[in-house]
């Protein structure tokens, strides 16, 4: 319980004292290059995603972050929990945005740090919006940015990984960016499998070798959903046995 009251306390005080910060950020030149833009743009959320972690007695291992090209990529992992995403935030140095539910837009501050990150609200229920937003995205990526998907669609919660949608991946298509895979591992044992709230844990998140452009462009969608799934799946088979 102790543990619960102390991560929501991090969550709201952290998140007040950020708006200086964020004022701060709106202002920033956006002929600067992205890279450093994206860099600057990001630097407190980042630290907050390790403040979260630490809120929760949370020990990360990160492993192949060499095996992420420079310019826009698409980082694509699988889902285990509501962790992923600090966790992800905190041990990956580049900086990247992802696609959240279109419910978010309704918090304050929050709705705000996630649109100066480049992140995308979708709404799955109206087709209409699901598009413009999946353009965005690809815009996004052409522009030199990075994003993060979860194509099974929901956390699996410490489950098999499962079988991943082929439509997400067209952002990397319509980017003409490389994909990343990253299989993580250890995020439901914090919060999904514990009845009574937070427990500390050690996370696995493990960066694979990426996919460049060229096969990106002439695979079909189903198929790299197929093997980005497989790649996926059999490195946390591996990391889960070790």
């Amino acid at each position: 319980m102790v543990r619960i009251i102390y991560f929501f306390l991090y969550l709201s005080i952290s998140l007040i004292l950020s708006t200086p910060t964020l004022r701060n950020v709106k202002k920033l030149d956006h002929s600067i290059p992205v890279a450093e833009l994206d860099r600057k743009r990001q630097e407190l959320p980042k630290n907050w995603a390790k403040g979260v972690l630490r809120s929760v007695s949370a020990k990360v291992m990160v492993e192949g972050e060499e095996n992420i090209p420079s310019g826009g990529v698409l980082f694509v992992s699988n889902h285990v929990g509501n962790f992923d995403i600090p966790t992800l935030m905190a041990s990956i140095e580049k900086p990247f945005g992802f696609l959240s539910k279109v419910e978010v837009k309704k918090l304050p501050l929050i709705r705000d740090w996630m649109e100066e990150m480049n992140c995308v609200f979708i709404d799955r229920s109206d087709r209409r919006q699901s598009v413009k937003a999946i353009r965005e995205c690809g815009a996004l990526l052409k522009d030199g940015h990075s994003l993060l998907i979860f194509p099974e669609g929901t956390r699996s919660k410490g489950r098999d990984v499962a079988p991943f949608k082929a439509g997400s991946l067209r952002l990397a298509k319509d980017g003409q960016v490389p994909i990343v895979p990253i299989a993580i591992t250890g995020t439901a044992d914090l919060l999904e499998k514990n009845k009574w709230g937070i427990r500390p844990g050690t996370v696995q998140v493990r960066i694979l070798p990426h996919i460049p452009v060229s096969e990106v462009l002439e695979l079909e969608s189903k198929e790299l959903a197929e093997l980005l799934q497989k790649r996926i799946s059999l490195n946390i088979q591996n990391m889960t046995t070790v």
